[in-house]
């Protein structure tokens, strides 16, 4: 992973105020570049940029269909969804690494351009966990219990996070729980 200074974030947001307020809160931290729609985003998109703020509702190319693209051209970069739009079950098909919903505060933003750079480190396996217990998380936090438990693809996300968590237990070595799991991974990247 490169100095924060070194790192570059692509902000994909049609409203100008907010894509400027974006702008002003990681300019000083990061090389930072704006595009006005998702045309635009994916020209300006290439091997130096490490994340991609990305909203969801777009005039042209939606946030979807960006994040599509991203993902079929096989970038290394990691990609917030940061949008209005309410999250669904729709979502576990997507290829995010985050999911913030607006309005978005500074140090929340800041945050989480912090978080997915340090996940840029991480292996395949561990960015494919993350990945999974975020969306378990957004879901968490939007849907109700009821709803939950109902839905068998909310039932085969969090089997699928506790193959993962397992598989990452044995490389890691005495990972019990998700608690264990950050400490372990923190106690890491701390030794770096």
């Amino acid at each position: 992973m490169s100095d924060s200074e070194d790192s570059v974030v692509l902000i994909v947001e049609d409203e100008p105020d907010v894509a400027e307020t974006y702008r002003l809160w990681l300019d000083q931290d990061y090389e930072v570049s704006v595009a006005e729609d998702g045309d635009e985003g994916l020209s300006r998109l290439d091997e130096r940029v490490d994340v991609v703020l990305l909203d969801r509702m777009m005039p042209g190319l939606s946030g979807d269909e960006v994040l599509e693209a991203i993902r079929d051209r096989d970038l290394d970069c990691r990609v917030a969804m940061v949008t209005a739009v309410e999250p669904d079950f729709d979502i576990l098909e997507m290829g995010f690494d985050a999911y913030l919903s607006k309005p978005v505060k500074s140090d929340h933003l800041l945050r989480t351009v912090d978080n997915l750079l340090e996940r840029s480190a991480y292996d395949a396996l561990l960015q494919d966990y993350y990945a999974l217990v975020e969306k378990r998380a957004t879901l968490e936090s939007t849907k109700s219990r009821a709803e939950l438990a109902n839905s068998d693809r909310y039932d085969r996300l969090c089997d699928e996070i506790e193959s993962i968590r397992d598989d990452l237990a044995d490389t890691l070595g005495g990972v019990e729980d998700d608690d264990d799991f950050v400490a372990t991974i923190r106690g890491l990247t701390d030794d770096s």
